[in-house]
């Protein structure tokens, strides 16, 4: 089973995430692609999220319930932090040996994949989804990867900034299943 693994904060999830994932499994031929939001990114220390864990959690299965390739996890949430991929990807080959694994991600974490923790584990057992809005980033030499291109405007940064200052954002930047759910605090 091809299963990709989508980590990241989701805070809140937008049409955007969805869109790029969607690509994923149309381009590269997914059985599911998994969402995980995450716990607190090694590189993100000391910044908290605007939404608590269970909301996010809970916008996640709401804007994905009629996805049937979409499934979400709480993994990073229940495993330490902070947040490392690897040990995400050693728990779930552990959980699901059966899956090929694949990692969607955007062109800012490609380009500081080499400073991710255990980065060879990570590039031995995973096929790269690199999601870019304009020039194709660069391939690295004995790392799996494919790049999908997209122009989704949506901003998790964007919502909240909206929401923390009472102004207004585009409304189809909220996901299906979404729409009536508090986006407050």
């Amino acid at each position: 089973m091809k299963t990709c693994l989508f980590g990241g904060s989701f805070d809140p999830i937008h049409a955007g995430h969805l869109a790029i994932a969607e690509a994923a499994v149309t381009r590269a031929g997914l059985d599911s692609v998994v969402f995980l939001p995450a716990a607190c990114s090694p590189f993100k220390t000391g910044k908290g999220s605007y939404f608590t864990p269970q909301q996010r959690l809970d916008m996640l299965y709401r804007a994905t319930q009629s996805l049937a390739w979409a499934t979400v996890s709480d993994l990073d949430l229940i495993l330490p932090p902070p947040s490392w991929s690897w040990r995400i990807v050693e728990v779930w080959k552990q959980q699901h040996p059966q899956d090929e694994l694949y990692w969607l991600m955007g062109t800012d974490q490609w380009e500081q994949l080499h400073k991710w923790a255990r980065y060879d584990y990570l590039t031995e057992h995973l096929h790269f989804i690199v999601y870019h809005r304009d020039t194709p980033p660069q391939p690295r030499n004995g790392v799996k990867a494919t790049f999908i291109a997209g122009s989704h405007p949506a901003s998790s940064s964007a919502i909240r900034h909206a929401l923390q200052h009472n102004g207004d954002f585009p409304r189809d930047w909220i996901p299906q299943g979404l729409e009536k759910y508090p986006l407050t605090h």
